[in-house]
């Protein structure tokens, strides 16, 4: 019979083992071993039987055993040293303290928005790479003790749960999580009642959601639920799922992500001490309503106007931006939006914020559209992509924000991601070099004693796990398919120990080309049967539930992997999730990567591999672009400029297939004396070396730190200091601005060269204009001459800018040295000038000559 109601129920512990709840429920476990350690050895089989989950193993331990743990002094003094250690963790000053010490301007507080987070698979709340990295970034702020605060949603079903037809096909299932089951808090009030957060809704209606809290050691995670019953059933399910439903499911998700996860962290921080956050980092755009919420918050209490309120909201967002294509953006019907924004919901929803000015932030050249990262770049003072690659392709696909400036000043900046060491190296590397080591990301620098044998018999027992875990994963996979157990005898022999081993997993959209590998599927059979330099394959991926595309691409590998001639050299496993992903990164020789370049933002799986020494294969997309230096791995050829996609793709394949068995698979199998490949191990040292300390989450979010944080709490001081006379004074400037701009102009230019002669590579040239300000103050702007190389259609490259000095009255004047030889030009404009700005492109404006 089926339950009409599901709840779970905790443990009740003995007073001697309190401390293992608390232990439990900070997830600082899911990167400490000795947490992890302690939890095992309450029940090993157990601990293996719930996937090392610590509530489960809580929950699923006889009472018995934990009577005896009780009074098991040794087991006690071991939790005692744990739960100290984790104290220690908390309180104790860190990084972030240290530099705050030492006079840097930090922000007090930090809020950090994404729509998932990927920090466990005992909290499946993530359905990718954007979410681990959500995580990681989580983590990582920790460890650092940065005074962070995480805000999403909490998802019922989580993401899905993926499982394989007969044929081949993806299945999708979706299991009913109890948050009182999960690693949660529930957030309540003095009087012990659940604290709500409410938005109001066409017709009349309110979303409420309570908030669940996520203990990622040092940092709180909130995660908003509408599953209540104060909820209409429709909107009950807001929370329902990752990424499912249509856009008016959609818009309510990040609606409530967004003005409700404001609202979740007022009180979170009212009710605990907390202090509010001065900065607001959006992980994407999906959170993008945050800021119109802010701006409510203002226009009530100082009373700022709404300019005022956005120059103040503007100063301390961050906006991060993952997508290198326009189809990647959230983009939703301008009528969906002004029937969530209308004049009448409005006035519940935000009261004070005019709906036409909420058009404006999400305008785009579709009018029909509403673009959710046009407004997060409207309202975030800095923004960045996600690799140096990432970053430039970014500048290129918004300038249209930003006309009239060349792609190259366009105000997105990069911060290369990076991944969590301690939960993403193999415990056994971290043995080998030392637990300290991997926690600073030191990598194998200054650790020449371990020795390429000791180093290769550790790869290879990590290869053998994760063969062992691809026979247990392969079997289970073609038993939900509906296979007997007296067929599946061939599963216990699929995958040699002894062989190259290929890894590829990861989300499966087109870009990311999950079948190049099988352009020639001949070719790739030789390669797997090589009898003299074989190679193996797993793969895993999940394709989102509406992409046919995708899974059919699915289908297509676990056909061919299906084949009984090369099924022991290939193989597709499902359900890919975190567990699964630390396998195949410590397990795999090679990790490959083929997406469609430039349209990997970055790609952190590859990254995950590098840590426990796998090389990488890819194409120079994302991170490998930088982060390939001919030593560390290869790089796949791209035949850029070919517009014919099925032609690319043919001869991407073929130098996919030339590389491996022209250069890995040779490279591999070549050994010295004692049966260790040399060269291999060389580059497996030096991937260690260099990309182990690259590669860590701990260099980003300090990056993030000095390049976003930092200067953001800056501004935020400057603009709300003195009651806001920061923000009244920014905003009265863009409003004299606009007033005058269309009338301010370059009327006349001229280039004198030095001593009359022709110019030359290092001569000087000066250049002098009349510029009318159109009742403008020459302080307010900066006169600019633009010099640099000119293509066939006179657009400017490469080029140099001087700022003019006023030398009459309008009139200025420059001298540049000439930068390059061959064709040249040069321009004047006019851009704004004002302390407070953190660019001259910031506010879009650029009058030039002609």
């Amino acid at each position: 019979m089926r339950a009409v109601h599901r709840f779970t129920v905790r443990a009740h512990l003995p007073e001697s083992l309190l401390a293992l709840g608390r232990l439990a429920t900070n997830l600082r476990w899911t990167w400490h071993p000795p947490t992890q350690d302690l939890f095992a050895s309450v029940d090993p089989d157990v601990w293996s039987a719930v996937g090392g989950d610590p509530l489960r193993l809580l929950a699923r331990v006889p009472a018995e055993t934990l009577d005896r743990l009780a009074r098991d002094e040794d087991f006690l003094a071991r939790t005692r040293a744990v739960d100290e250690d984790l104290r220690r963790y908390l309180t104790v000053p860190r990084w972030y303290q240290q530099r705050r010490d030492e006079g840097s301007v930090l922000p007090d507080s930090i809020a950090y928005f994404s729509m998932e987070f990927g920090l466990t698979e005992a909290l499946p709340n993530y359905s990718g790479g954007l979410g681990v990295l959500a995580g990681d970034h989580l983590k990582s702020a920790s460890d650092l003790g940065l005074p962070l605060i995480g805000v999403g949603l909490l998802y019922r079903s989580g993401y899905f749960r993926q499982e394989l037809s007969a044929e081949g096909w993806q299945v999708e299932r979706y299991p009913v999580l109890d948050p009182r089951g999960l690693p949660l808090e529930l957030l309540t009030d003095s009087w012990g009642e659940q604290a709500l957060v409410q938005v109001a809704m066409p017709g009349e209606r309110t979303l409420r959601a309570r908030i669940w809290k996520a203990q990622v050691g040092r940092v709180p995670l909130l995660l908003l639920d509408s599953d209540i019953a104060d909820n209409d059933e429709d909107l009950r399910g807001v929370t329902d799922r990752l990424y499912g439903g249509d856009a008016d499911h959609r818009i309510r998700q990040e609606i409530l992500a967004g003005i409700g996860g404001v609202r979740a962290v007022r009180a979170y921080c009212e009710l605990t001490g907390a202090a509010q956050p001065e900065i607001f980092h959006m992980n994407e755009g999906y959170a993008g309503y945050l800021g119109l919420e802010r701006i409510r918050e203002l226009l009530s209490e100082p009373g700022l106007k709404f300019d005022e309120a956005v120059a103040a909201v503007r100063a301390g967002t961050v906006f991060t931006t993952h997508t290198p294509v326009a189809a990647g953006i959230d983009r939703f019907p301008i009528d969906l939006v002004r029937r969530y924004f209308d004049e009448e919901t409005s006035q519940a929803l935000l009261p004070g914020v005019p709906t036409e000015r909420i058009m404006a932030l999400g305008a785009e050249e579709d009018p029909r559209k509403f673009n959710m990262a046009n407004m997060g770049l409207r309202l975030a003072q800095r923004a960045n992509g996600v690799s140096e690659l990432h970053g430039e392709v970014s500048r290129a696909m918004f300038n249209g924000l930003w006309p009239g400036f060349g792609t190259e000043e366009i105000p997105i900046s990069s911060v290369t991601n990076g991944v969590h060491g301690p939960t993403w190296a193999a415990r056994e590397l971290g043995k080998l070099i030392g637990e300290s080591e991997m926690d600073r990301g030191a990598g194998l620098r200054g650790m020449q004693p371990v020795s390429d044998s000791l180093l290769w018999e550790l790869r290879s027992s990590l290869r053998q796990r994760l063969i062992h875990e691809v026979r247990r994963r392969l079997r289970l996979s073609w038993l939900q398919r509906g296979a007997s157990e007296l067929e599946l005898g061939w599963c216990d022999s699929v995958f040699d120990p002894e062989v190259l081993t290929i890894g590829f997993a990861r989300r499966v959209p087109t870009y990311k080309r999950l079948t190049l590998m099988l352009r020639d599927p001949e070719r790739l059979r030789a390669l797997l049967l090589d009898p003299e330099r074989p190679v193996q394959l797993v793969v895993a991926g999940k394709s989102h539930p509406a992409d046919e595309g995708g899974k059919a691409m699915i289908q297509q590998i676990v056909r061919f992997a299906d084949d009984p001639e090369v099924r022991h050299r290939i193989v597709f496993l499902p359900d890919y999730d975190m567990s699964l992903a630390r396998y195949l990164y410590s397990g795999c020789d090679v990790w490959l990567n083929n997406p469609l370049r430039p349209l990997e933002a970055c790609g952190t799986s590859g990254m995950k591999a590098a840590l426990n020494g796998g090389l990488n294969m890819s194409i120079r997309d994302g991170w490998w672009d930088e982060a390939y230096d001919g030593y560390n791995g290869w790089a796949i050829p791209t035949a850029d400029g070919v517009t014919d996609i099925n032609r690319r793709d043919d001869l991407e394949a073929g130098a996919l297939y030339e590389l491996i068995s022209e250069h890995v698979a040779p490279l591999f199998y070549e050994r010295n004396a004692d049966g260790v490949p040399g060269k291999w191990m060389s580059m497996v040292r030096h991937t260690l070396a260099t990309l182990g300390p690259r590669v860590q989450s701990s260099r980003m979010v300090r990056e993030y730190v000095d390049h976003c944080y930092s200067p953001a709490a800056r501004s935020v001081r400057d603009v709300t200091g003195d009651e806001y006379r920061g923000a009244r004074e920014l905003a009265d400037y863009r409003a004299r601005l606009a007033a005058a701009w269309a009338r301010v102009r370059v009327s006349d230019t001229h280039m004198s060269v030095e001593d009359g002669a022709t110019p030359f590579l290092g001569g000087q040239v000066t250049v002098r204009a009349l510029v009318e300000l159109a009742g403008l103050e020459p302080s307010d702007v900066d006169v600019e001459v633009v010099v640099g190389r000119v293509d066939d259609d006179d657009e400017l490259r490469d080029f140099v800018t001087r700022s003019m000095s006023l030398v009459a009255d309008g009139g200025y004047q420059a001298t540049v040295t000439l930068p390059h030889t061959g064709p040249a030009g040069y321009t004047v404009r006019i851009l704004p000038r004002h302390p407070l700005l953190s660019t001259p492109a910031e506010l879009g404006k650029v009058v030039l000559a002609g």
